[in-house]
């Protein structure tokens, strides 16, 4: 493959990427006026057409991988494992 064919798959390629950025927004958009009238009813889950939409509070538990290496350096050491990856750009 030729750099002229390259080039043209990465225009094509931030297109695309384009794209879904817009397309992100649009659903991140919609997604907010489904929870603010969901809100607005005073309902965590609504029955719409077909669908079952829910917006309801979940509790969790995480590990804080950033105060565990400052608290506890030593053991943490001892665990940390070293990987090797690829990572594609385009600049």
């Amino acid at each position: 493959m030729g750099e002229r064919a390259i080039e043209n798959r990465v225009k094509k390629l931030k297109a695309i990427e384009e794209q879904m950025k817009v397309l992100e927004l649009e659903a991140d958009e919609l997604k907010e006026e489904i929870k603010k009238e969901l809100e607005a009813r005073g309902a965590e889950e609504m029955q719409a057409g077909n669908f079952l939409v829910r917006w309801k509070s979940v509790i969790g538990n995480r590990f804080d991988s950033k105060a565990f290496p400052k608290e506890h350096e030593a053991l943490y050491s001892q665990y940390l494992k070293q990987t090797e990856g690829k990572r594609f750009t385009v600049a």
